[in-house]
């Protein structure tokens, strides 16, 4: 027998092999989903798994819109909501790269007039531990969730309320050190924030499908959000994108935030020593060392380190899990928030891991 011949029945063996195992994988994936988006006339999800940058894993399920019951697909472009972070920080390290700004200076050097800003750096900021009020704890909010507000409008808005701590003192999430980035990004680049995100980033890596928010401009493949009260489903809840700004305010689809991840780890963007400090765990005051860097949560899974981050806004809830090691992204998104992916995201996560190791 000629040795080819051996082999065609081995490679046969061996495709096999992979074929089932992964049909076993998505079947796993599938009914993991399921326990949350269960309902195909609900609002739905999109997620997307990749391994070393290739699509294992790319469904959706439920309603894009459940006025024209429209079922939602891999192609629909949700609000992301704090995953906006990430791009923010990326895009102060891009000015600093560019010798624009240090994240070590004072917000003093471009925001004179703000309160101790001598003292509040811009790592603060990025980090959360700035101390700075958090807007969205404010009850006076409700007051201009539906006005146009330009960034120092914002930054005004919240920057003369008392302190919750001193600068680096402690870690506590907080949106409006995100907005005061944004407003430093304007007057550092000249541009604005939406300009310079897709010019910059948007444009530069290809993500063709995602946007600063709105509610008036058409965005084709729109998935609409929704919220869930007890007689039913509403329509998300209108407010204006000035608000969130540079805390929350983009919008994108699985397949633009895989081209995000794989440009953060292809350094399309940023060289590898502004990399680094996205993804580096920073210390206190006291020395004692948080979860955070610049942007993203640094976690682990069964003792594996990983970067997550999730954005809640009105309508929409996402979430975003990636394992270095081994390379693998997994994003999953919700037009309701009324049922988040984060839970799901990350058991997606160990379910892909534990299959690698195999």
């Amino acid at each position: 027998m000629q040795p080819k011949n051996i082999l065609l029945p081995l490679i046969f063996l061996l495709l096999s092999f992979n074929t089932i195992a992964a049909q076993a994988y998505e079947k796993k994936i599938d009914s993991l989903i399921l326990t949350g988006f269960g309902n195909k006339n609900e609002p739905g999800s999109a997620f997307l798994v990749s391994k070393k940058g290739k699509i294992i894993y790319r469904k959706a399920f439920g309603k894009a819109n459940l006025e024209l019951d429209v079922n939602t697909t891999p192609e629909n472009v949700f609000q992301i909501g704090s995953m906006t972070k990430q791009f923010t920080a990326v895009a102060v390290l891009m000015l600093e790269q560019q010798g624009k700004l240090n994240v070590n200076d004072p917000i003093s050097k471009y925001i004179k007039d703000y309160p101790s800003g001598d003292k509040i750096t811009i790592h603060h900021l990025l980090t959360h531990t700035s101390g700075i009020k958090d807007f969205t704890k404010m009850k006076a909010l409700s007051t201009i969730a539906q006005k146009e507000m330009k960034p120092e409008m914002m930054v005004d808005f919240f920057k003369n309320e008392p302190v919750d701590f001193a600068p680096g003192e402690k870690f506590e999430y907080n949106n409006s050190g995100y907005v005061v980035l944004g407003y430093i990004i304007e007057l550092v680049s000249g541009q604005t924030y939406e300009d310079f995100i897709k010019k910059n980033i948007f444009e530069k890596v290809g993500m063709t499908h995602s946007y600063y928010a709105t509610d008036r401009q058409l965005i084709p493949k729109r998935a609409y959000g929704y919220h869930q009260k007890e007689y039913g489903f509403v329509n998300k809840t209108v407010i204006s994108f000035s608000i969130p700004f540079s805390s929350g305010s983009l919008m994108s689809t699985v397949d633009d935030m895989l081209k995000w991840q794989q440009a953060l780890n292809q350094n399309t963007l940023l060289n590898p020593a502004e990399t680094k400090k996205a993804f580096q765990k920073y210390k206190l005051n006291n020395g004692e060392e948080f979860t955070y860097g610049y942007g993203w949560h640094l976690k682990d899974i069964n003792g594996i380190p990983e970067r997550e981050h999730g954005g809640s806004v009105f309508g929409f809830k996402s979430m975003g899990v990636y394992i270095p090691s081994e390379d693998i992204y997994v994003i999953g998104f919700s037009n309701c928030d009324c049922h988040s992916p984060t839970e799901i995201t990350r058991n997606i996560a160990k379910i892909t891991l534990q299959s690698v190791k195999k």
